[in-house]
């Protein structure tokens, strides 16, 4: 399998995205849009390997804020912000819609012009908001355990949010055990991971530039953003909806509000499955994406 390692791509807006692929590039793209706070690396080498192995040309990518990618630092937002973005009381520092331009320009690097988008939780809602802006360039879209940004649905369970406030303290090993009580909230109890590797991954997280301060302004994007359900009502393109049944920080009803919104778009319920891609279920993810991807060659 042909992976490029870690690229970068400057972006006319100042941001550099980091980035890597999979694959033949002559393959159809299948652009990979991580969650909050998630660098290009929770996208497994594994799922990738798997995934362009189906013959596409898979892109995973470090959103603003998270691993090697920039920094908006200069953009200080507290707790205290956090609590007033939740009653809409705050203005954030960039929008999901900024997140949306990024990942467009990392595709004019690589002068793609048309991509399948696959969008995990925040990533999801960044994929949406790429295909509802710029249709003609999206194939098709998979959107896992996401939701619409209407407040009424895709709510967090009351034990979720300590856990996601919590602090990693100061140092590589407290961030370590910080992302595995996470984990043990969030995560998918009938599928769970192994972990060794989720410590590896948490190191890895954190070696490549992990930012405090970034995943709190990727907070205030997700509280800050709109209600997409009219938009999304307007798509015409192949869809399927992933969500768990389990998933305590995005309750099921968000990826039923997103799969009702749109029309002709297939949903799966996972049994089991919390707020995490657990490996057992990368054949299922994987067999859905594949899927809804074909079902865009005859659209």
């Amino acid at each position: 399998m042909t992976a490029s390692g870690e690229q970068f791509a400057s972006l006319p807006s100042g941001i550099d995205i980091c980035f890597e692929t999979f694959g033949n590039p002559d393959d159809p793209a299948q652009l990979l849009v991580m969650g909050l706070g998630g660098p290009m690396g929770w996208w497994s080498n594994d799922f990738c390997e798997q995934l362009a192995e189906r013959g596409y040309f898979v892109i995973r990518y470090d959103n603003r804020d998270t691993g090697r990618s920039t920094k908006l630092s200069q953009h200080r937002v507290g707790r205290a912000d956090i609590f007033k973005a939740f009653a809409g009381l705050a203005k954030a520092p960039y929008g999901l819609g900024d997140l949306a331009d990024d990942a467009f320009g990392l595709l004019d690097h690589l002068g793609i012009e048309r991509t399948n988008l696959v969008g995990v939780s925040m990533g999801g809602m960044i994929a949406q908001i790429m295909a509802i802006r710029h249709p003609e360039r999206v194939l098709s879209m998979t959107s896992i355990m996401s939701t619409t940004g209407k407040r009424t649905v895709g709510w967090q369970h009351p034990r979720v949010m300590p856990a996601m406030l919590a602090s990693a303290g100061p140092t590589r090993d407290s961030y370590v055990q910080r992302s595995l009580r996470t984990s043990a909230v969030i995560g998918s109890k009938a599928y769970p991971s192994d972990q060794a590797t989720s410590i590896a991954r948490a190191r890895e997280t954190y070696d490549r530039g992990w930012s405090a301060s970034g995943v709190t302004r990727h907070m205030m994007a997700v509280l800050t953003q709109t209600d997409r359900t009219k938009d999304l009502g307007k798509l015409d393109l192949p869809v399927t909806v992933i969500h768990g049944l389990a998933d305590p920080l995005v309750n099921r009803s968000g990826g039923r509000a997103t799969a009702n919104a749109i029309p002709g778009a297939e949903h799966l319920e996972i049994a089991g499955m919390g707020h995490d891609l657990p490996p057992a279920l990368y054949g299922t993810y994987i067999d859905a994406i594949d899927r809804t991807a074909k079902r865009a060659i005859s659209h």
